[in-house]
């Protein structure tokens, strides 16, 4: 059985149901490059689209998009997975312990319910690489909403410890807490990455979007053999991953993350399975 290739999309038209992808900024979001096919390949008359939402405007832009009657679903990127959390009515278990959410549903009855799908996407992409964290140290830079869903997924899929790192102490303090709440003894708040001990370490930071960021750790400190991760999708090579493949690690591409959560948000949507053809 072989799979029909992907159909170029239809026509936009009034029976196209919407999706939104908020963001600021978003030039960078890969996610309508891979869902779009996907509604073409199941042939539904649907769109994702990017919205360049800034963070004063980002409930006044939601709360507008939750009144448009013919979109289902909200997707959220960087800065905005905390902020996004708290407009839905119902929330997950995974948003209720990372406190951040990537994506938003409109439910039968009107309210909207949050999940999110960062970590497990995360994990996924990171197994399927040949780079399974069960058992294994695990350095983190970054707590904010990515970070605290990886976390949660890192943790879930049995990281023997995990230390993270953020320069806002109290959103550090308030993830790790709500973390040792379900794994205690495994995470723990830093105030520099113990990458000397590590065997996979985790850029999960904004850091690497625009040119002239600094690198959010030094790959050198790891150890021979060790992983380097990042949830940076543009570019591609960030100078983190350059600088730690320059130093022989190997690097693992933020675009896995993504890619990891395509069925789970088919699942979440309601989006069924490919056509196929025999």
């Amino acid at each position: 059985m072989t799979t029909v290739a992907t159909p170029p999309p239809g026509p936009i038209t009034g029976n196209t149901r919407l999706y939104a992808v908020l963001g600021d900024p978003v030039t960078q979001v890969q996610s309508p490059g891979l869902l779009n096919p996907v509604f073409a390949e199941l042939g539904i008359d649907a769109v994702l689209v990017p919205v360049h939402a800034r963070g004063a405007d980002l409930e006044s832009v939601v709360r507008g998009l939750q009144r448009v009657g013919n979109l289902d679903g909200l997707f959220a990127t960087v800065p905005h997975k905390a902020a996004v959390a708290g407009l839905a009515d119902r929330r997950s278990r995974t948003v209720e312990i990372t406190g951040s959410a990537n994506a938003l549903r409109r439910e039968a009855d009107g309210t909207w319910l949050a999940e999110n799908f960062d970590g497990s996407g995360f994990v996924a992409g990171l197994t399927g690489a040949g780079h399974d964290p069960r058992g294994r140290r695990v350095s983190m830079a970054g707590a904010g909403g990515a970070g605290s869903a990886i976390a949660a997924a890192l943790l879930t899929a049995g990281a023997a410890n995990l230390s993270v790192f953020d320069p806002d102490a109290s959103r550090l303090a308030e993830l790790v807490d709500r973390l040792a709440r379900h794994w205690p003894g495994r995470v723990s708040a830093v105030p520099e990455l113990p990458l000397y001990e590590s065997d996979i370490a985790v850029n999960a930071t904004p850091l690497g979007l625009r040119a002239g960021d600094p690198l959010p750790f030094q790959p050198g400190d790891l150890p021979p053999g060790g992983v380097v991760a990042d949830i940076i999708m543009k570019p591609k090579e960030t100078p983190l991953l350059m600088e730690a493949a320059a130093r022989g690690h190997r690097v693992h591409h933020g675009m896995h993350m993504l890619a990891g959560q395509v069925d789970s948000y088919r699942a979440f949507f309601g989006l069924g399975v490919p056509r196929t053809a025999g």
